[in-house]
């Protein structure tokens, strides 16, 4: 068939499997030329089909030639209808590993349910032993509680006030004013926690753990982000932040039961990128435009693989991890300079329908967006018929 971009809002309906396999292939190119990374060679990653996720798995195996075993919900093609992205990034993931010689297997299911943590910890037990690095880059928007099976959805909104700021459609490029209800329910709150904070970490720590195959020194990572003050009302300070928090707040209590191990957890703030979870956030694709504009000009501009890239080579594995004041790696570092964020800023005031397309990089955010979905690259003829090759063995469901 012939696949062509459908999106309805900040969702691309369609996916195209040769463009994700070219994604993919330029990511293992990057993380190639960077070098060896002197890191874990047994690593599980929790949410491993996109984004952060995809590129950590990415940089363990072909930075550190490592095997690799991926746990993500995705759907395969089915007929008339094609596959996921995080399928389609799956399958091309495991194609070249599997061509370079490198283990890598995958668990398609829910996350958050004891089955799948079940399954992995029986295909470690079975192919690995025991592992030496889990990432943690789980993006969802409900989650059923494994123990009491009460469902929960999360919301993004502010707390307390209306927030009300800029925002753009990034596909028209129309500049409005946005305004954003509260929370009205302390439950939307605690919704957004159960379903995005740490607990769901901790259960997979937990259960590896006792299972015996977590390694000696074992590291754990999750993903989080801050921004800047201007997205504070409808990130940081917002239901989805308090989320964060919890999940930042959970690093003491895995340290404590990794203690006996001599294991340790992190959490890194990452930079602002274009993710699907990202694009879903009012103002944050006008944040993120100027962003990209002011960093491209200043030579420090990063994608999902160039942050893992770093994390890995000169944070987890590196000389000095270099935490912040409460404890966090922070490779939002390029990002939240003082300069970069002056810079910001005053483009922000700036920016109007008419003149967004010269003072920002929204033709950047554009393509980053149709890339997630493998639309976009230069080296894929997407008016030719493609084949469904998505029929992976070792994606287990």
């Amino acid at each position: 068939m012939i696949i062509q971009p459908r999106t309805r809002g900040f969702i691309c309906l369609t996916s195209h499997p040769e463009g994700c396999a070219e994604n993919v292939k330029q990511q293992i190119s990057y993380v190639k030329s960077k070098g060896v990374i002197e890191g874990a060679k047994k690593v599980l990653v929790i949410g491993a089909s996109t984004g952060f996720g995809l590129a950590s798995r990415i940089t363990a195996a072909f930075g550190s030639n490592a095997s690799t075993i991926g746990v993500f919900f995705e759907k395969p093609a089915t007929e008339g209808r094609p596959g996921t992205a995080g399928w389609y990034n799956s399958a091309a993931f495991e194609k070249e590993a599997h061509a370079a010689g490198l283990y890598a297997k995958s668990i398609n299911g829910d996350a958050f349910s004891d089955e799948i943590k079940q399954q992995t910890i029986d295909l470690i037990k079975q192919d690995l032993g025991q592992i030496d690095l889990v990432v943690y880059s789980l993006a969802s928007p409900r989650r059923t509680h494994p123990k009491t099976g009460v469902a929960y959805a999360s919301v993004l909104k502010p707390i307390d006030v209306p927030f009300s700021n800029k925002t753009v459609d990034f596909h028209t490029g129309v500049v409005s004013d946005i305004t954003i209800d509260p929370v009205k329910e302390q439950a939307d709150i605690d919704n957004t926690i159960a379903v995005m904070g740490g607990e769901d970490w901790l259960f997979w720590i937990e259960d590896l753990k006792a299972a015996g195959v977590l390694a000696e020194g074992v590291k754990t990572v999750a993903y989080s982000y801050i921004g800047p003050e201007l997205t504070y009302p409808i990130y940081r300070n917002g239901t989805i932040g308090m989320a964060k928090n919890d999940l930042e707040a959970t690093v003491p209590t895995i340290n404590n039961l990794l203690s006996d191990l001599k294991g340790i957890s992190y959490v890194s703030v990452n930079k602002a990128l274009v993710t699907q979870s990202s694009s879903a956030i009012p103002v944050v694709p006008l944040y993120i435009s100027l962003l990209y504009k002011v960093m491209k000009e200043k030579g420090i501009h990063e994608g999902c693989i160039e942050q893992m890239q770093r994390l890995f080579a000169d944070r987890l594995f590196g000389k000095d991890v270099k935490l912040d004041d409460v404890g966090r790696i922070r490779v939002d570092d390029w990002e939240m300079r003082e300069d970069v964020q002056a810079e910001v800023a005053k483009l922000w005031n700036e920016v109007t329908t008419d003149n967004i397309e010269a003072i920002s990089d929204l033709a950047g955010y554009r393509k980053d967006f149709f890339n997630l979905f493998g639309f976009e690259f230069d080296a894929i003829n997407y008016d030719a018929d493609t084949n469904e090759l998505v029929n992976v063995e070792s994606i287990k469901e």
